[in-house]
């Protein structure tokens, strides 16, 4: 039976498909898989299901082998060699005095490859950093400019919730965030409260955020006009988790109520 497994190259990196063959596989094993690049070093994210629970309409490539010894010293190779990369570099994008912020190199698995990442405000011409860069290190060079919320999800680090934070630790894609999230969420608007460490909107603002408008749907509407026991007045709050409206009477007192006592009153 042809069986689908997912397969994770980086800790907080894209799941991918691939055929598992005949090897028997679970949760944390590592093994050596074909890639567009050739052979890759990943670890079993998803263990392996049925081609029919997970379908798919792209051809899978196979799982090679499990990985052995010598897998893991040729990964650690790799890693020593990324950290020398990645000190070269900067010295040199200094010597260049390049606008650019490099944080991460990465080095494939046959070692003819090395990519690497940075940040930037603009265009960078990188080709004599490129050269220098060949010349020193006998491999291929890409350098490959990402966005500020990339560089978050590769580096990872702590959210102010005290947590691994989400980019880094499970979401395989970045959805669009808008201040609307947080309006309609009723939190604060200072910037330094609703942003991540990357500098944009914190990706939890769309977690809740169709729960608020399903409950919202109900309430009326801000500076909406009520009658109510104690006279008239406009709602100026919604409370939707705790189901509750307040409302400023015309004679300038505010009154917190339930919204279901609200109801009956009326009825």
């Amino acid at each position: 039976m042809k069986k689908v497994v997912g397969i994770k190259f980086k800790s907080s990196g894209k799941v991918y498909d691939f055929d598992c063959g005949a090897f028997v596989l679970c949760q944390g094993d590592c093994v050596i898989v074909q890639t567009e690049q050739g052979l890759g070093f990943g670890t079993v994210a998803i263990a392996p299901v049925p081609f029919e629970e997970r379908p798919t309409r792209k051809p899978l490539k196979q799982v090679f082998r499990l990985a052995g010894e010598k897998d893991f010293l040729k990964r650690e190779k790799n890693i020593e060699a990324e950290k020398r990369a990645h000190n070269f570099c900067l010295k040199s994008i200094k010597e260049l005095g390049l606008s650019m912020n490099l944080f991460s190199v990465e080095k494939s698995f046959d070692q003819s490859k090395l990519t690497f990442f940075f940040t930037s405000e603009g265009r960078v011409d990188f080709r004599q950093l490129v050269k220098m860069l060949v010349k020193e290190l006998g491999a291929r060079v890409e350098m490959r400019q990402v966005g500020i919320r990339n560089q978050a999800k590769m580096c990872g680090g702590i959210g102010r919730c005290g947590r691994q934070i989400c980019c880094s630790a499970f979401l395989e894609k970045f959805g669009p965030v808008s201040i609307r999230m947080a309006k309609e969420q009723n939190l604060s608007l200072n910037p330094t409260k609703i942003s991540g460490q990357c500098g944009r909107l914190m990706c939890c603002l769309t977690y809740e955020y169709e729960t608020y408008l399903s409950l919202k749907k109900k309430f009326p509407k801000i500076d909406k006009t009520i009658k109510m026991p104690a006279g008239k007045g406009k709602v100026i709050r919604h409370n939707v988790i705790c189901n509750r409206i307040t409302i400023r009477l015309e004679d300038g007192r505010e009154i917190e109520t339930d919204f279901d006592d609200l109801t009956k009153e009326k009825e």
